[in-house]
């Protein structure tokens, strides 16, 4: 299968480089697009040449200076610096969930991102590493009529840092609590005068405050760049991740009474070992320009990961669960999962710009498709039902590790073959200097096939969808601008009703109105958005049909965002990222997995109302030396933690990042910062009472950085 994956990526770059001709790597910095941040400014698939501030949605940018300063390293955490994104389940710890606008997907899958344009989300490749990321762009609203399928709150992009043409690296070593080490580099030079190359990466070796919890990994990120001609490069990119890390669910919960259970207190076993996650991915875009106007993008992409390992998990079951029954047995089920995905994505991007008399056409016109295949087996073992058996059960408080580990048994053996071609169209048109209107639609022509070899069965379906988008910009000067936008998109649902039928895909609608603004010397720029987003469609339990599930369910979020940036004085900056979402169900639905009736209203899991995020850092000599010091105050209100309790309510958190670097010489930095200064308590998300993710307590590390 792998041999005739990468066969398939080979003849299609060949097929694709002499349909494109070649292409041409455009890396500007456009002033328009200017924030305090560095931030590195690129033509970016999708978008063509239409500036941030000029496009009608709100767009945050986390930079990868951002990140290096206040000390993160992982995408997860990186995330928490822009606004109306909220943390979900993290399956075991072993994935990256997020929610944008009160909607997060598919909670039984990773949340969906893309890199450089091209999809990554899809599939298991853990948590990402971001030794490798020049930004993070969160693009809000529906993605839909650009990038195809697309939950309604937003999508987002990671930009890659690139091979450049002049020497310049670092070496960084790190340490920290709970025995982490780290080591990252990062290297870019010329070969000749046409060829570049770039190498960085990052190994991390780490411990946990969970008990027993440990984690490695490697994650490798070398790149090429080819300068055919001025007008014409081909870039190739390679991405390597290697992790192993237990699988682990949190603590429980009794009673509603956080604290009873100390947060280190791991209910798996140490003996079912770690689980196992490898990812390779190739990504190759040949840019050309056309002319001073006009421009052409070919990219293919291919990605494969595997997630193996066993686990032990607490069971959920109420007639299995010992802990219901005498307040201090937990009991458990012990899983195997061995999945493996392949994705081979390529598109073809034409854009640019044309003049009919005082009016110019900023046009996009694209095509692109993607095959993308997931193997599933699962297998388990769990107690029966109303037995009372107390086999591989542990004590709440004090549990005990080595127990004889139950065999697992067949629970799922399945296929799904996923495909799509889509075709899209948007028209950015400035009426006048003042006054532009956007216009768009995709359409998408998706096919899957689902294999269950348990059963022996199969099934497919087939759909077309199509996503319009039109916004509207005004800009009476520099200084600000207005827009308002609507959207539609669409989101396919897998499996089949009890007709045998494919369900209609989720479809939604979005609605936005926004201020960005500047200053003149833009020493204060900022973003004010509203939005409302309705989706429809979710699947929920066929009130007819037993044991079947019915697209029936409806959902809604509307709410506000706020993000400036501000430098103070010329040597203090600050940053502000705020958020209010309500998100809730919009009819009366019954969770599918539970049999539990949801009424019209109820909130949805993991979203806080409100979130907050200011960063201040001053830059300041010590003893002659360049240094700059900084705090970042995260404040995240209540939410749900559980879908079919809604008494379940995990408690709002604050918590204070300080950090600061010196410059010891030109090449020399040191590096430091402390997390959850306080020593908050605090529940990072849920997926139920008996599997809660519990905050990192207060954590200080110090690097030491050799730059080139």
């Amino acid at each position: 299968m792998k041999n005739r994956i990468f066969m398939k990526t080979a003849l299609t770059a060949a097929v694709s480089v002499a349909l494109a001709n070649s292409a041409s790597a455009i890396a500007q910095e456009t002033p328009e697009e200017m924030e305090q941040i560095e931030v590195v400014k690129q033509r970016q698939p999708y978008r063509g040449d239409v500036p941030l501030k000029s496009l009608p949605q709100n767009i945050d940018v986390v930079s990868a200076e951002l990140l290096k300063d206040v000390g993160v390293n992982d995408f997860q955490n990186a995330l928490d610096f822009a606004s109306g994104v909220a943390r979900q389940n993290s399956f075991g710890g072993l994935w990256d969930s997020f929610a944008i606008r009160g909607f997060a997907g598919d909670e039984n899958l990773p949340s969906g991102y893309v890199v450089n344009g091209f999809s990554a989300g899809r599939g298991f490749s853990g948590r990402r590493d971001t030794s490798n990321v020049q930004a993070i762009e969160v693009l809000k609203g529906p993605g839909s009529a650009l990038y195809g399928r697309s939950e309604p709150g937003g999508t987002i992009n990671i930009i890659t840092k690139k091979p450049q043409f002049t020497e310049e690296g670092y070496i960084q070593a790190t340490a920290g609590t709970y025995s982490l080490y780290r080591l990252e580099g990062d290297y870019t030079n010329a070969i000749n005068d046409d060829l570049a190359f770039r190498v960085n990466g990052a190994y991390e070796d780490a411990g946990s405050f969970r008990n027993t919890v440990e984690s490695n990994k490697l994650a490798f990120t070398p790149s090429l760049t080819y300068q055919i001609t001025d007008d014409t490069s081909l870039t190739y990119e390679l991405e390597v991740l290697d992790q192993e890390a237990p699988f682990d669910r949190g603590i429980v919960v009794v009673d509603y009474q956080f604290g009873t259970v100390p947060i280190d207190t791991f209910y798996g076993e140490p003996n079912d070992g770690p689980m196992s996650i490898e990812a390779l991915g190739h990504q190759l875009t040949l840019q050309h320009g056309l002319n001073s106007d006009w421009s052409v993008m070919v990219g293919l992409s291919y990605r494969e990961s595997s997630f193996e390992g066993y686990s032990s998990e607490v069971e959920l079951s109420g007639g299995r669960q010992l802990l219901y029954t005498d307040g201090e047995t937990v009991s458990r089920q012990r899983r195997y999962r061995d999945y493996d995905a392949e994705d081979l994505s390529g598109r073809i991007e034409l854009s640019g710009t044309v003049e009919t008399g005082d009016i110019v056409h900023h046009i996009l016109i694209g095509a692109d498709a993607y095959d993308y295949q997931l193997d599933q087996i699962q297998q388990r073992w769990r107690t029966a039902w109303g037995a009372g058996d107390t086999t591989y059960s542990v004590s709440l408080i004090n549990p005990e590790y080595g127990q004889a580990q139950p065999e697992t048994g067949a629970l799922w053996d399945r296929r799904e073959d996923q495909s799509t071609v889509g075709l899209y169209v948007q028209d950015q048109i400035d009426i006048t200097d003042s006054l532009k209107v956007l216009a768009g639609f995709r359409f998408d022509d998706y096919s899957r096939d689902f294999y269950n070899y348990l059963a022996d069965s199969e099934s497919s379906q087939s759909q077309t969808a199509t996503s319009p988008r039109i916004g509207l910009v005004y800009e009476p000067s520099n200084l600000y601008t207005l827009y308002l936008s609507y959207s539609e998109g669409f989101r396919p649902n897998s499996g089949t009703d009890a007709d045998g039928e494919a369900f209609d895909p989720e479809e939604s609608k979005s609605y936005e109105a926004g201020v960005k603004f500047a200053n003149s010397d833009e020493s204060l720029t900022g973003t004010v958005a509203i939005f409302r987003a309705e989706k429809s469609n979710v699947l929920s339990a066929d009130p007819v049909n037993s044991g079947y599930s019915a697209a029936l369910g409806e959902a809604e979020s509307q709410g506000i965002e706020v993000d400036l940036n501000a430098v103070i004085a010329d040597d203090t900056t600050v940053t502000v990222a705020y958020a209010y979402v309500d998100a809730e169900t919009s009819n009366d639905i019954v969770n599918f997995d539970w049999g539990v009736n949801i009424p019209a209203g109820s909130r949805l899991i993991n979203i806080p109302e409100h979130k907050l995020n200011v960063t201040a850092m001053h830059f300041m000599d010590i003893a002659g030396k360049e240094s700059k010091v900084g705090a970042s105050v995260t404040y995240v209100g209540d939410r749900l933690g559980e879908t079919i309790d809604p008494d379940y309510i995990l408690p709002s958190y604050t918590t204070v990042r300080l950090f600061g670097s010196v410059n010891l010489s030109d090449n020399v930095v040191i590096n430091a910062d402390i997390d959850n200064l306080f020593d908050k308590e605090y529940y990072a998300s849920s997926y139920s009472a008996l599997w809660t993710m519990p905050g990192t307590p207060r954590t200080a590390k110090i690097s030491v950085k050799y730059a080139f």
